[in-house]
């Protein structure tokens, strides 16, 4: 599984890259957790507002820091 925080570095994309990589260790599963920080890279999976977080090259969440519950229920559906 390869999950990418898209950000620039603010509080909130910090916060779902550390909850991100904690569900990760909790949950047991092989995953890669990055961060994505490039506006050139951001804006190219369509994202306008971030915090994004994309799993398995999939934009799920855009411009918001979803929940830790709301997070773990994106990874479980991607396994």
């Amino acid at each position: 599984m390869n999950i990418k925080i898209l950000g620039t570095g603010c509080k909130k994309c910090n916060r779902l890259y550390e909850l991100c990589k904690e569900l990760v260790d909790e949950m047991s599963i092989e995953a890669s957790v990055e961060k994505i920080e490039d506006i050139k890279e951001i804006v190219g999976y369509g994202v306008m507002g971030t915090p994004g977080l994309v799993i398995n090259e999939k934009v799920l969440v855009a411009g918001k820091l979803p929940s830790r519950k709301e997070v773990k229920k994106h990874i479980e559906n991607n396994l």
